[in-house]
């Protein structure tokens, strides 16, 4: 497993070929539509149109990336839909938009064991369940963005990386020595984005965030898939170097993030 988890979620099997050969750690499908449009709207909301096939198509193309599936939250369906992405060959499942404990003991009670499961952290209230997630067996939590700054009533999601909050979700995660994953990441090398992709590394290390999703831009634009390895491989090593730098870089950073948010807002 990478020092820095990254995720790709994709139906595209030759891209998920490359990723494969490129070192990505996880790669599989997106399921979560439920309720989705609507708890985002107003907002750029991507609705994932992965299916189970996607996924079966999946595990007969990867081979070394562990096969991942975000699924809907917690309810009635989701007994059937564990079971369907089991069978499938998910490995690790991810739970979205929960807000207690409760929810996910009982996600987890479905699983049972047969998959690793990731708690999707995208609700204020649900910061307050994650000093009883080892308990239940849970070893990594991943941040989503989006909802959170609805919540949080942010205008961009990138700002919510410099909120007090991720701070205090990044001590809670060390505290209950589990993995803290965050986000998305763009490519090191795309200079057409709003936000600086530098910065968004520098974040991840100043949280000591561990992992991050593969944004959908890290593919924009003619040619992004060639030297896919190589550019995973840059990504990686900016964000090592930021680990490196000094507390008072990090900081300023973390102010240059918060000025380019205000303006892409």
């Amino acid at each position: 497993m990478s020092d820095f988890l990254l995720t790709l979620w994709t139906a595209d099997l030759d891209l998920a070929r490359e990723a494969d050969l490129a070192e990505i750690d996880r790669i599989g499908v997106d399921l979560e539509t439920l309720g989705k449009a609507a708890r985002q709207s107003g907002r750029p909301t991507w609705i994932s149109p992965h299916t189970l096939d996607d996924l079966r198509a999946l595990r007969r193309t990867v081979s070394r990336a562990r096969l991942f599936v975000r699924c809907n939250a917690m309810g009635p369906h989701s007994a059937g839909e564990i079971e369907a992405v089991l069978r499938a060959g998910a490995e690790i499942l991810m739970l979205p938009n929960f807000v207690a404990l409760d929810e996910v003991a009982r996600f987890a009670g479905l699983i049972d064991g047969r998959a690793r499961l990731v708690p999707l952290v995208e609700r204020v209230a649900a910061c307050e369940a994650i000093a009883g997630l080892p308990g239940l067996g849970i070893e990594e939590i991943h941040v989503g963005l989006n909802d959170l700054s609805i919540d949080l009533g942010a205008a961009n999601r990138l700002t919510v990386l410099a909120h007090p909050l991720l701070d205090d979700l990044a001590g809670e995660a060390r505290r209950a020595g589990i993995r803290f994953c965050v986000g998305g990441v763009a490519a090191p090398d795309d200079t057409g984005l709003p936000v600086p992709p530098d910065l968004v590394y520098a974040q991840h290390a100043r949280l000591g965030s561990t992992g991050a999703l593969i944004a959908r831009s890290f593919f924009r634009g003619a040619g992004q898939r060639r030297g896919l390895k190589a550019r995973i491989a840059r990504l990686r090593a900016r964000i090592s170097w930021w680990r490196d730098a000094p507390a008072e870089e990090l900081e300023r950073a973390r102010q240059a993030l918060l000025r380019f948010g205000d303006r892409a807002a």
